[in-house]
């Protein structure tokens, strides 16, 4: 199966941020031939303080999304964390997402699901690769024909992830379309003083190891300058590196 990508920006930030970053999808995407889908979330409902930025919320992020789709011809995906939340972000978007931590809620997966979007499930980092087959049947039972799994790590002690990579394998026997979330599997959940760590040296190798795997899409938080950024940071790769990152897996 040809691999797919998703990147973007964790959190939408400005109007200046997402332009500079889709115009650098584009031109990766046209030099690279490759199916490319621009990721940004209007709302992080999962943040570990309440002091921590959050995003734009659902009206204001949607227009903005709305307008990185006609300027820049890319195709769309962001969370959701509500049932309500599942129409009017899929009059929008390409791909509806389901975050880790709400892999299982069955409310949410249905709306998503009823919605005729692809949903991508991102595995919960208490489950493995053979749990996500209950997820993918209830979606499936709502009525969704095209549904992606997400790999990105496993809890593992206190602020700390590893990725499982035999997971990849697991999940290809419930859905041909497999996903690994390079970025947030090298996060240190809660480890920087109310805000997740991460390690982003980690990610060209993480990506490397999961093509070995088996795994046909790759997705990376991307950013200018992460170190700047207002959400997920320390795991997410500098916008400069990540055509290096693609071509090394092409």
């Amino acid at each position: 199966m040809t691999p797919i990508f998703i990147a973007g920006p964790c959190v939408i930030e400005s109007a200046e941020v997402l332009d500079v970053v889709a115009a650098e999808l584009v031109r990766i995407k046209n030099a690279y031939q490759i199916e490319l889908y621009f990721k940004a979330s209007f709302d992080k409902a999962n943040r570990t303080s309440i002091k921590s930025f959050r995003g734009p919320g659902l009206e204001k992020g949607l227009q903005m999304l709305a307008d990185v789709k006609e300027k820049y011809g890319l195709p769309l995906l962001t969370d959701i964390h509500e049932s309500c939340q599942a129409a009017p972000v899929a009059e929008v978007v390409d791909v509806l997402q389901i975050p880790a931590f709400l892999c299982r809620q069955t409310d949410l997966l249905m709306a998503a699901a009823r919605t005729g979007k692809i949903v991508n499930i991102k595995k919960a980092q208490f489950l493995s690769g053979l749990d996500m087959r209950y997820p993918v049947e209830k979606v499936r039972d709502c009525g969704a024909t095209d549904v992606w799994l997400t790999e990105r790590g496993n809890t593992f002690g206190y602020n700390n992830l590893v990725v499982d990579f035999r997971n990849i394998p697991d999940m290809l026997r419930w859905t041909p379309r497999v996903i690994m979330d390079c970025t947030h599997s090298v996060q240190r959940p809660g480890a920087a003083d109310g805000k997740t760590g991460g390690n982003r040296e980690f990610v060209p190798a993480m990506a490397l190891a999961a093509k070995a795997f088996g795994a046909n899409g790759y997705f990376f938080e991307t950013h200018p300058t992460p170190d700047a950024a207002l959400s997920d940071g320390p795991n997410m790769i500098a916008l400069k590196d990540l055509e290096g990152v693609i071509k090394s897996l092409l």
